[in-house]
């Protein structure tokens, strides 16, 4: 593999004037939500949904699997596909999807009907994630891009607080049905939002316009790219990590530590806090440090998270679980500003490609988790602490061998 970036990297046009780059940053960072909502907001419904659809607690756990899979061919779709189309018109397609899927999958009758669903509907919203990344790199570079980066977490950094209490309201009021009545709904005003307030990034002379075999080669470059591929494959095993805790702490915590939903949701979203705190300290921190320093400094934090996580599950003490989870959160929002940052910034030119093998890679890799993180008996969280530690440490070591010499 090469570790030279095969483009120029150059510097985009910042967004003009706070109140423009506010608009941005909102609607992004609401956009960018979609894969939180739909991962988190139906955690609390999962125990109620296999009672309910008569199977086990994995053949659940799959629709997060297949939603994670659909995520990862919706970005690899979308993003080539808005390097050509632009921005604007993938997105509102993509949203538009997403909310009459997410209606279908409130009728859904089986285990079976519900994990194809929710393939379809990680592919549709596997649009926002990948234009909210390219739009980032088509109006700013470097640490600017990291600081926008970091902003978008904030907003991502509330979804999974938000979206567990929601989920949890919304089944306070009715089933686990209406949850996805309520994807639906958000859906739909999302797409309202970005057909009337966001611009289009990127102009008709900096589109591609190239064919399929065009995308096909711009793919292969990429990822020939070694240093992409050390940052791609280290983003995706962080968020591997976290997907572990994700899929597999709604059994853990409610079962084996006996919470309750809302317990769980007030728990995973103390959790959440731990992410926007350091997305925000990343913030001020890339004024005096290096994006690798950061990068590196959040894989530490990580590793960290999952010798506590491991210990509390072994010990069968909630606290020190709770610690490592707190902190594994946490150290995404260092991550993934700087890790992403680091592999746009390498394509400038091909900014929606780029950010669909990122995003592609990192979906893929997380979809692993859910069923390893299923594996036994949930019991005190042990099965999940395991695969948040292993991850956490692949991570560092795709970045030592891969990401070396990079500056």
């Amino acid at each position: 593999m090469s570790s030279a970036a095969p483009v120029q990297r150059q510097s985009g046009p910042v967004a003009s004037g706070p109140p423009r780059r506010a608009l941005l940053v909102v609607i992004l960072g609401l956009v960018t939500a979609i894969g939180p909502l739909s991962l988190d907001m139906y955690l609390p419904a999962l125990p109620e949904m296999a009672r309910d659809l008569e199977v086990s607690a994995s053949e659940v756990q799959l629709s997060l699997t297949s939603c994670l899979v659909g995520m990862a061919l919706g970005q690899l779709f979308f993003g080539p596909l808005s390097d050509r189309w632009g921005r604007r018109r993938p997105l509102v397609i993509g949203l538009a999807a997403y909310a009459v899927i997410s209606f279908l999958i409130a009728l859904a009758p089986s285990a079976p009907v519900l994990t194809g669903l929710r393939l379809l509907q990680g592919l549709a919203g596997g649009v926002g994630v990948v234009i909210a990344r390219a739009v980032v790199r088509d109006v700013s570079s470097g640490v600017a891009a990291a600081k926008l980066f970091s902003s978008l977490t904030l907003i991502f950094g509330l979804a999974p607080i938000a979206a567990p209490s929601l989920g949890s309201a919304v089944l306070r009021l009715t089933s686990w049905h209406g949850v996805f009545v309520a994807l639906g709904i958000i859906a739909v005003l999302l797409t309202l939002l970005v057909a009337v307030g966001l611009p289009e990034t990127l102009p008709p002379r900096r589109r591609s316009a190239g064919g399929l075999a065009a995308m096909t080669g711009t793919a292969r470059s990429i990822f020939t790219d070694r240093v992409f591929v050390g940052y791609a494959l280290a983003q995706s095993f962080t968020f591997a990590a976290l997907f572990a805790y994700i899929s597999g702490s709604a059994f853990a915590l409610q079962d084996g530590y006996g919470l309750s939903p809302a317990g769980y949701s007030l728990l995973f979203g103390a959790n959440a806090i731990g992410l926007i705190i350091l997305s925000q300290a990343n913030n001020w921190l890339l004024n005096r440090w290096s994006l690798r320093r950061l990068f590196h400094l959040g894989l530490a934090v990580q590793s960290v998270a999952g010798v506590l996580a491991l210990a509390g599950a072994l010990l069968g003490s909630l606290p020190v679980l709770a610690s490592g989870l707190f902190l594994l959160v946490g150290a995404i929002g260092v991550i993934q500003p700087n890790t992403t940052t680091l592999a746009l910034d390498r394509y400038p030119a091909n900014a929606g490609s780029a950010a669909a093998l990122l995003g592609g890679a990192q979906s893929v890799i997380a979809a692993a988790a859910a069923p390893l993180a299923g594996l036994g008996d949930p019991g005190q969280g042990v099965p999940m602490s395991v695969v948040i530690l292993g991850f956490a440490v692949a991570a560092v070591l795709v970045t030592v061998v891969l990401t070396r010499g990079e500056r």
